[in-house]
């Protein structure tokens, strides 16, 4: 009955009061550790995992000063057990509450860094694991040596010693009271301290650790130094709380680093922090000043869900993977300035909740819009605007437009989405099944929107039929708004196609009004396709039976110059636009059929008409200057004294093949040497509407040349966007 009454009262102690019930669980009772005790335990160590261990679990251990005699004892009987050659010894001291500071180097066995000698007890695989990092100890003194002006007995390597554990060390839910010493020690075997306890703080500086190290859920109450280590396995530190100031400044990570959920509450240096594997900080809370200055990440850098109360620094730092920001929080300032970016580097900022009154993203002017990315559209569009009035205040104009010009992407593409996608509220069954989903799913869609209409795809989630893997194999290829009647939906895609067909020019162009060189590009491509298009339909009239035909030599010149723009204009476009190609399709669409249909209308029917050996060109004979003609139409007025004012244009000299490239330039951007226009008698349609033509898409440019122009000068800027 006893019994009985004790387990119903264990029973109702954990449904009532589950945490004080774990932590009762988790905190076994302990025994004091005597001299005797000892002895006992170091006669008789424990076979575990392949070695023996010295068990010390579930002990008090006094070393405080007051307890000299125990402490002196204790140091010298646990390191000679610990030196005995042959299979390594571990200490195992998981559970135990150790009172007063604890010096490790006092336990393990003390090997030159420098030299050839190393103890006999050494087996050839932890030999070869010294040597490692002698050598580059090595290289380091050496290397700082050179630099120095030192004498000849002085620039000797000095006698340095390590402290290096053979076996395995164990502080599972170990508290140490006092300040833990761990310094300059190698572990060459497993170090485990999960949820061990350091409320005075532990040093950890030059130590190293062989084989993974675990620090889950360990808390350190005041500092937590670990400057200058080298982790040559895993280190785990997730959920590890770190109430005092943390440093990692100059270590070395050569594999995976996992700070998953950890906490912060000090300022943390990881500043010139060598991560040779992946970076994991994800939901981490950082309560202070963070600085990860001149850090290297060769791998990925897991920043997801993480808050930044106050500032993160990563200034020259490097990253050569992506960096994932998503659903982070940053409420002070984020600096990534002076960072390299390697090609395919980028800040992924999905989610990122930033405000912009409060916070700042601070980067290269120029540099760090480039490099930031956000996948989607959807539940993205407030972080985008947020962006883009962070850079405008810092007078970033460059940055705040690649913002708005990744924006202005993702919208094409999400019109483009909607455009062509599956809506899941109104497709059938068969036409779920052809984009990807199995038939149990297609019907679970069909009886999920029967009940509620979906508001967005990722309510796919939400189907108990549809798992991760379907949902992103068709997530690009379904949309889901409400239906229309047929007529709204027809009405609804014309709208949708004109607002792509728009959007998908302003970003070919001009890279929605964020690119000048690239709309300079296209317009000196445009300006020398005309100008070979007018001096063809000028100067080539007819063979037979008088011939009227351009020089082989004026024929040179007219290529050799459009050949010059064309190339200035396409290194403009290929440098400045981010599918040229697709570019220079779009000016061909609209550059092309037209103008080469007019032509081939023109030539086929012939000119038999009046003035036929006199160019349709004219120049205002009164003025030769430089003129911006904004308001002029290409055709003189009929006026018969405006006839005599312009002339026609001169063929018999070297230089008449510059009127049609300046021609060009006046109808098109209304700017030129010379007011050329069209003469207003025995002139074929077909010209005329060639002309034309190009003067309404000069028109157009000149809109959008005006517009980017407004985007890029600084000064416009402000006066746009501050007024």
């Amino acid at each position: 009955m006893r019994r009985l009454a004790v387990l119903i009262g264990l029973i109702i102690s954990i449904a009532v009061f589950p945490h004080a019930a774990q932590a009762a669980i988790a905190q076994p009772e302990r025994i004091p550790l005597t001299l005797e005790l000892l002895q006992e335990r170091l006669r008789s160590p424990v076979p575990r995992e392949g070695t023996r261990i010295l068990d010390l679990r579930r002990t008090t251990i006094d070393l405080r000063p007051e307890n000299a005699d125990f402490r002196d004892q204790f140091y010298s009987l646990v390191q000679a057990q610990l030196q005995r050659p042959g299979l390594p010894l571990g200490l195992d001291l998981s559970y135990s509450l150790i009172e007063g500071d604890l010096a490790i180097a006092r336990l393990g066995l003390r090997a030159p860094l420098y030299g050839e000698s190393l103890s006999p007890i050494f087996t050839p695989n932890e030999k070869a694991q010294l040597q490692r990092d002698r050598r580059r100890l090595s290289r380091l003194s050496t290397l700082s040596q050179s630099l120095l002006i030192t004498s000849k007995e002085s620039s000797q390597a000095p006698s340095a010693q390590i402290t290096v554990f053979r076996g395995p060390i164990k502080l599972v839910q170990t508290r140490i009271t006092g300040f833990a010493d761990f310094t300059n020690t190698f572990f060459l075997n497993r170090m485990e301290a999960q949820g061990a306890q350091f409320p005075s703080g532990a040093d950890w500086s030059q130590t190293r650790f062989s084989l993974p190290v675990s620090f889950t859920s360990a808390n350190f109450g005041r500092e937590a130094l670990f400057r200058n280590n080298i982790f040559f396995g895993k280190a785990e530190f997730n959920q590890t709380q770190f109430r005092g100031e943390v440093s990692f400044q100059s270590s070395e990570f050569q594999a995976t680093a996992n700070f998953n959920q950890a906490t912060f509450y000090q300022s943390a240096n990881f500043t010139r922090v060598q991560w040779q594997g992946n970076a994991d900080f994800a939901q981490t809370r950082w309560r202070e000043q963070t600085l990860f200055t001149k850090d290297t990440f060769n791998q990925l850098f897991f920043l997801t869900d993480a808050t930044f109360d106050k500032s993160a620094v990563f200034r020259d730092a490097r990253f050569n993977r992506a960096v994932n920001l998503r659903g982070a929080t940053i409420l002070d300032r984020a600096d990534f300035s002076y960072c390299s970016f390697s090609k395919g580097a980028y800040l992924n900022v999905a989610g990122l909740r930033f405000d912009s009154d409060k916070a700042k993203i601070l980067g290269d002017p120029g540099q760090i819009g480039k490099v930031i990315s956000v996948p989607t559209l959807q539940g993205n569009e407030n972080l985008l605007r947020e962006l883009v009035r962070n850079f405008r205040r810092l007078e970033q104009i460059a940055d705040a437009n690649q913002i708005d010009y990744t924006a202005q992407r993702l919208r094409s593409q999400q019109l483009l989405q909607r455009l062509f996608g599956t809506n899941l509220n109104t497709a059938t069954i068969p036409q779920l099944s052809r984009i990807g989903f199995n038939q149990t799913q297609a019907n679970a869609i069909g009886q999920r929107r029967a009940k509620q209409p979906f508001r967005n795809p990722t309510e796919l989630l939400t189907v108990t039929a549809v798992d991760l893997e379907t949902y992103i194999r068709v997530r690009d290829r379904v949309i889901a708004v409400e239906p229309l009647s047929p007529v709204l939906n027809v009405l609804d895609r014309l709208s949708l196609a004109f607002n792509w067909v728009a959007l998908s020019l302003l970003l070919l162009l001009s890279r929605n009004g964020t690119s000048f060189w690239l709309i300079f590009g296209v317009g000196l491509v445009t300006i020398a396709y005309f100008s070979i298009l007018f001096w063809g339909v000028d100067r080539w009239r007819r063979r037979y039976p008088k011939p009227i035909l351009p020089t082989w030599g004026e024929f040179a010149w007219v290529s050799s110059f459009a050949t010059v723009l064309n190339l200035g204009g396409l290194v403009a476009v290929f440098r400045n636009g981010d599918r040229p190609w697709m570019t220079l399709a779009c000016l061909a669409i609209v550059m092309v059929p037209i103008p080469l249909i007019l032509i081939g209308l023109l030539f086929r029917q012939g000119r038999y008409h009046p003035l036929l050996d006199a160019s349709y060109f004219v120049e205002e004979g009164t003025l030769r200057q430089l003129r911006i003609l904004i308001g002029r139409l290409p055709i003189i007025p009929r006026e018969p004294m405006f006839r005599d004012r312009y002339l026609p244009i001169l063929w018999d000299r070297h230089w008449s093949w510059l009127n049609y490239f300046d021609f060009s330039f006046n109808n098109f951007l209304r700017f030129g040497f010379n007011d050329i226009r069209l003469r207003d008698q025995h002139l074929p349609n077909l010209v005329t509407g060639l002309v034309w033509y190009q003067w309404s898409l000069g028109t157009l440019y000149i809109a959008l040349l005006l517009w980017t122009l407004s985007r890029t000068i600084p000064g416009l800027n402000l006066l746009i966007y501050f007024k």
